[in-house]
């Protein structure tokens, strides 16, 4: 029986805007492109895009030989997942055309699979040609495709990394793509055209679905009243993740000076604030292709800098693919893929522009107007992005409300776990950090000063929060390993999860800014080692 490979992939500039599909049917056991079919459909949704590139290859496929098996790869986890029958259809677009897919072959010559975009480059470049020629008001045709030559182009240049997301195997593929392609994109890319291109920085960011934010703002967000809220941003917070985000090249922001704390500070403001920590890692911003400047001089001409960092990255192609790092990580077997949980913030409530403490112990407010805007925002960004495969909740009533606009964008349920809520903070619920001060200053200096110590009247000290988030953590990782999964919560929670991650201590809940809205992100490898990805991102609230 013969066997094909379908590839297929869809785009929309604009979600929903002007949008196509491209297609590719390969012969598993030669490698030989056998067809490939692409077509712009006009304004539609990136997943409607990516459901009809589904069928135009299982159509394709079975015009050829109705009798073979077929892999369908695809870089669209929603469709993978939906088409294996592990998650529902709920979107009334998307049930016609998985049932129409469903029809093509019999379900038993069928397999799906889900690869990394940037394996999918055929497809992808099949499907922004097809957008392009219906810019043009033209029909895309085969004849004039160069698709299938342009990722064997990309393919050549840049060999994909198989490890883990953020290992040494991956750092050293994009080092070497940075010697062979250094300023010019590979063909298609750089185009603004697909809404998930990804930034500098590569499998980390794009593992975890997310896009960092630019520039390291300092604007103060208005949050409750929880542990921390209110700081000032860090210009100079170390990357977490050592090695691993390195490897992949991210760039800590700069810019955004420490803004010295008022007297009505949030809790743990104006606590031994640090000045200017250093990024760690030396040798590893270096394997990143990062140079770091000494005393603000240019030491050489330009055509001398120009050669220096050549030869900066041909180190760092060996460094990062022959160092091994004291954790173990580098040299390790492959792990497989981690558990990644994306950290999601619950919008706006009537009290977070008031900076009150706002727990699982007092009113349970709901979204304002302005925090059901930043959950519409999130959650089209998530959409966007394509890679969340779960949504577990704090069963909180602004958490839910939250969860519940993503998980109508992506359709998917939400699962509450009673893990994942605030930190009940007792007698102070409601009250601003000025009042508690006011009416309780012993309570509220011992608590500053202790994670056993509890609020007044009985709330839920950090110690107990964090055994509680451990434990809440532990648990989902064993039931969601290798899988990408948002989860929606509170200051507090996600604070510790990062605290955890990072080892650090528990006065570091005081020096984390989190804004209403935002994303992190925190992957949990097989070996034990978690890798902080990102933190406090609110770029799609701009």
């Amino acid at each position: 029986m013969r066997e094909f490979i379908v590839e297929a992939d869809g785009g929309s500039r604009g979600n929903p805007g002007p949008a196509g599909y491209g297609s590719v049917v390969i012969d598993a056991a030669t490698g030989e492109t056998l067809v490939e079919r692409a077509e712009y459909i006009g304004i539609a949704t990136n997943n409607v895009a990516e459901y009809r590139g589904l069928v135009a290859g299982l159509q394709a496929a079975r015009d050829l030989d109705a009798t073979a098996r077929v892999r369908v790869r695809m870089d669209s986890k929603l469709v993978v997942e939906q088409m294996s029958g592990r998650w529902k259809i709920k979107h009334p677009d998307m049930k016609p055309l998985a049932a129409e897919a469903a029809r093509v072959l019999p379900p038993s010559q069928v397999t799906y699979e889900w690869m990394p975009r940037e394996r999918n480059k055929h497809a992808d470049r099949l499907a922004n040609e097809a957008m392009d020629a219906g810019k043009r008001g033209e029909a895309w045709s085969p004849s004039a495709s160069t698709a299938e030559l342009d990722a064997r182009a990309a393919r050549s240049a840049a060999p994909e990394p198989t490890g883990p997301p953020g290992d040494a195997k991956a750092g050293a593929a994009k080092a070497r793509a940075a010697l062979s392609a250094r300023g010019d994109a590979a063909p298609g890319e750089g185009r603004g055209e697909r809404r998930d291109q990804p930034l500098a920085g590569g499998t980390l960011t794009a593992a975890a679905g997310l896009t960092p934010s630019s520039g390291g703002e300092a604007a103060r967000p208005t949050t409750e009243a929880a542990p921390g809220e209110g700081r000032g941003e860090r210009r100079d917070q170390p990357l977490a993740g050592g090695t691993r985000a390195a490897a992949a090249g991210l760039t800590p922001s700069s810019g955004g000076e420490v803004a010295r704390p008022t007297s009505d500070a949030a809790p743990g403001e104006g606590r031994g604030e640090r000045r200017d920590q250093p990024l760690a890692g030396g040798t590893r911003t270096a394997a990143a292709g990062l140079t770091p400047s000494s005393g603000g001089e240019a030491a050489k001409t330009a055509n001398d800098g120009r050669v220096a960092e050549a030869a900066d990255d041909r180190r760092a192609a060996r460094n990062v693919a022959t160092t091994a790092p004291t954790t173990g990580w580098g040299t390790a077997p492959d792990m497989g893929a981690p558990a990644t949980f994306v950290l999601l913030r619950h919008g706006e409530t009537p009290l977070t522009p008031q900076k009150r403490f706002s727990g699982s112990g007092g009113s349970d407010p709901s979204l304002s107007d302005v925090g059901r805007e930043q959950a519409e925002r999130v959650a089209a960004a998530l959409a966007a992005r394509g890679t969340i495969q779960a949504i577990v909740a704090s069963p909180l009533a602004r958490t839910r409300e939250t969860a519940g606009a993503v998980a109508d964008r992506l359709g998917l349920e939400v699962v509450v776990e009673d893990g994942l809520r605030e930190t009940d903070f007792g007698a102070w619920e409601g009250l601003t950090f000025a009042e508690v001060r006011e009416r309780h200053p012993e309570d509220l200096n011992t608590w500053l000063a202790s994670p056993e110590a509890e609020p007044t009247g009985g709330g839920e000290s950090f110690a107990a929060t964090a055994h509680r988030m451990a434990a809440t953590r532990d648990k989902l990782i064993a039931s969601y390993a290798g899988r990408t999964v948002l989860l929606v919560t509170h200051v507090t929670p996600i604070k510790t999860l990062v605290r955890l991650a990072l080892g650090a201590p528990p006065e570091s809940l005081f020096r984390m800014e989190l804004s209403a809205a935002s994303l992190s992100a925190v992957a949990y490898y097989a070996d034990g080692n978690a890798s902080v990805r990102l933190f406090n991102d609110t770029s799609h609230l701009r």
